[in-house]
């Protein structure tokens, strides 16, 4: 019996899951000239799912980019102090945990929202090269970061992604994310 309810609230639990993932998709959004949202790609883990989008040409034509809000998990004094920060907290792993940095990372900003971005080159699992970027900016105690893949140049994505950042509806949605709502 008490196996019985622990499945039905298991199976209630995972439908009621996917029928909130399946209306929070919706249709496809376009926000930018280039960039066209889509679903979501990863599995869950410790942080709130994000927003995800694929640029549809210019010179960022193929790249994917992912950005999600990670909430008191920053210095709260020196924000993102150094490019292992960067490393470690800007996503690059959920697209493959084999990447590597190219060079040290530059100073960037979104918004009001200060930072770090940084470049890798990934191994994946198709064997085709990727390039990445790694951004990942802080306001308070609180994390923003995108993480950018393609087959591109990697200053390219990284120039559409913070140009895509500094657009009203994703910096509106970062700082809603930030404060939880």
């Amino acid at each position: 019996m008490r196996r019985a309810a622990t499945r039905a609230v298991a199976v209630i639990m995972l439908g009621a899951s996917g029928v909130g993932a399946y209306q929070l998709a919706g249709q496809p959004a376009t926000v930018s000239e280039h960039w066209r949202e889509i679903a979501w790609p990863f599995p869950r883990d410790g942080w709130p799912a994000g927003r995800a989008f694929r640029c549809e040409g210019g010179a960022c034509d193929g790249a994917a980019l992912y950005l999600r809000a990670k909430r008191g998990f920053c210095n709260c004094d020196s924000g993102v102090a150094d490019d292992d920060e960067v490393d470690r907290v800007a996503d690059i792993d959920l697209i493959t945990p084999r990447f590597r940095p190219t060079a040290p990372g530059e100073l960037v900003h979104v918004g009001e929202m200060h930072g770090r971005a940084r470049a890798y080159d990934l191994a994946t699992y198709d064997g085709a090269g990727h390039a990445a970027v790694g951004i990942a900016v802080s306001r308070r105690c609180d994390l923003f970061v995108a993480a950018a893949q393609g087959r591109g140049d990697a200053g390219a994505m990284q120039q559409a992604a913070l140009v895509f950042l500094e657009t009203p509806e994703i910096k509106s949605w970062a700082m809603a994310a930030l404060d939880g709502k």
